[in-house]
């Protein structure tokens, strides 16, 4: 069978993989699953993964720039949602495994 014929076309798997990339790294699973149960600020976040506030920064860009979660800035504080409500259910049946 040709390569072609088995293969998926260039790019039409490239989101799916930058969301899966992006949940790749246990930190940025655990905060998807915290924020899946309300909104959380950068600090609170920091605090539940016991890292500085860099690496939390680092961590949440990754998972906007996959448009697994979304921002709002309310004055000097940066809130977190779930964009991709799907992401949590895909963590919740992994969870059951």
């Amino acid at each position: 069978m040709k390569a072609s014929t088995c293969c998926a076309k260039p790019g039409s798997f490239t989101g799916a993989a930058e969301v899966f990339k992006a949940l790749g790294h246990p930190t940025r699973t655990m905060v998807v699953a915290e924020i899946g149960d309300g909104e959380r600020c950068v600090c609170e976040l920091t605090e539940l993964a016991g890292c500085d506030m860099s690496t939390m920064s680092n961590h949440l860009a990754v998972l906007k720039a996959a448009g697994v979660l979304r921002s709002e800035r309310r004055g000097a504080r940066v809130f977190y949602s779930v964009a991709l409500g799907c992401v949590l259910e895909l963590l919740s049946c992994v969870a059951r495994k």
